[in-house]
């Protein structure tokens, strides 16, 4: 899933089930089932 007005900059892989905030600027590489929000993107721990 890829919140509005996220941005992925350079060639870089995201994995399955991964969910991207609005807003979000992607630098680097994602795993697989995480969630990623802010400037520079951050994962964050589901509860």
């Amino acid at each position: 899933m890829l919140g509005c007005g996220a941005k992925i900059l350079g060639p870089i892989r995201i994995g399955d089930d991964v969910k991207i905030g609005a807003g979000a600027v992607i630098l680097k590489s994602i795993g697989q089932r995480k969630v990623v929000v802010g400037v520079p993107g951050r994962e964050i721990v589901k509860s």
